[in-house]
């Protein structure tokens, strides 16, 4: 097959969790498990680091990777959904894997894979991880794709844990309470194996407790030994960047800490990944201040991340993000509320089971809406969001594709308003694949 017979088959022929929805999950590792032991378990041949959470994992994951590159490790990076490129999944020292791997991959094996029939999903985890071994990385960081326990990345055994957050997301798999949600999450603890936890929250502090205790896991809240000061943001040769100051317990310990990635949220992500770090060094690692400092300042251009509060045009100012439930948009709000502007256009759309009450009711009701469905068979309809979003107060037209919505916001816009573009991840793909 060509590569784009290749793709055509893993998107068409495969079931796909972000495209189908409950349909592709599969509710234990049974399949990722034979997948892998027939391509003799490569997890087992390269160290690694697990990162779930229900929000800022994708950030901290690439963080992380960067981190660990410019410490001169070789970086294996696993991520999900992608936004323009299935290739941006699986990264080896930020270079997504050759299109003649993906290829060879799936004409080696599809046969035998076909017995399995494993989702999109599981065959792209067992590709990550035979990728990882033949390109004979130092570590990976592996990035859950849904929850934890039964995720199919949870057949590592990683030399640390991390868990950023927990907030109400994919409650049709994961429980309606924050209390089972975290359950989920702690699944990737590991005995003896040390965790990190990004947030602390009274309603599931005690489940991570129970669970790393169970274990004999070693656990560190990152937000109770690292905090953020002197935040600002600033506009640097054609960049919008944060600045921020870490303070380690009492102590300042590292001044001027640049980051690329400017969303306010990013400091809740930043101190999770400086926990991480901490465990990391006492594990080994070489990843003294200076590095961790470069490697947040290049984030971008060392792992490709795209997505985050990520400005698309000036003149009106049009900034994305892939914030997509409660806890992520809850942030994207308030940073919203922080950006100078005379009038917000938002360009919004949202997958079909998405539980949207609740979202629709944190929504800034001064918004002019434009509402479009995202191109993926799981997208809602434009006109039955209109709905649900004017029965919550929220007023707007529809628009039958996501870029013609942006076009027309940008077209309404003065050039001293706000252009935002978000609701999913599959939104934001198709506004970033088209700049």
């Amino acid at each position: 097959m060509t590569y784009q017979q290749t793709i055509k088959y893993l998107f068409e022929q495969l079931p796909m969790y972000h495209r189908v929805g409950a349909q592709a999950y599969k509710a234990n590792l049974d399949n990722t498990i034979a997948l892998c032991g027939l391509l003799g378990n490569p997890q087992d041949s390269f160290r690694s680091v697990h990162v779930t959470g229900t929000n800022g994992k994708g950030s901290v994951s690439h963080m992380l990777a960067s981190i660990l590159q410019t410490a001169g490790f070789r970086t294996g990076l696993y991520t999900s959904p992608h936004l323009k490129d299935f290739r941006e999944r699986i990264r080896v020292d930020g270079k997504m894997i050759r299109k003649e791997s993906v290829t060879s991959f799936i004409g080696k094996h599809r046969a035998q894979f076909e017995n399995i029939k494993p989702s999109f999903f599981e065959l792209t985890v067992g590709m990550a991880f035979d990728y990882f071994r033949e390109q004979q990385v130092d570590i990976a960081i592996v990035e859950v794709g849904l929850g934890g326990r039964l995720d199919s990345t949870n057949i590592i055994t990683p030399v640390l844990s991390v868990i950023t957050n927990v907030s109400f997301d994919h409650m049709q798999f994961l429980g309606d309470r924050l209390e089972q949600i975290a359950f989920e999450k702690a699944g990737i603890i590991k005995p003896g194996i040390p965790v990190v936890i990004g947030e602390t929250h009274t309603s599931t502090s005690a489940v991570f407790q129970q669970k790393a205790a169970a274990c004999t896991a070693d656990i560190l809240f990152a937000d109770q030994l690292y905090n953020v000061v002197n935040l600002r943001h600033v506009h640097h040769h054609g960049q919008n960047l944060m600045t921020l100051d870490m303070v380690r317990g009492s102590r300042l310990f590292m001044e001027r800490l640049v980051s690329p990635l400017a969303g306010l949220y990013q400091r809740k992500n930043i101190v999770t990944v400086m926990g991480a770090c901490e465990v990391l060094r006492r594990t080994g690692f070489n990843l003294d201040d200076d590095i961790v400092r470069k490697g947040i300042r290049n984030v971008v251009k060392n792992t490709g991340l795209a997505g985050r509060w990520q400005v698309l045009g000036h003149s009106p100012l049009t900034i994305c993000d892939t914030g997509h439930n409660e806890g992520g948009l809850t942030e994207v709000i308030a940073q919203i509320a922080l950006t100078p502007h005379e009038h917000l256009h938002f360009v919004f759309g949202v997958v079909n089971d998405k539980h949207l009450a609740p979202i629709l009711a944190m929504l800034p009701k001064n918004a002019i809406y434009y509402f479009c469905k995202p191109d993926i068979p799981r997208g809602l309809d434009e006109q039955l969001l209109q709905e649900q979003a004017m029965e919550a107060g929220l007023a707007g037209a529809c628009y039958y594709s996501v870029n013609a919505a942006m076009k027309a916001a940008r077209e309404n816009a003065g050039k001293n308003d706000l252009v935002f573009v978000g609701g999913s991840s599959f939104v934001v793909a198709e506004v970033v694949s088209a700049t």
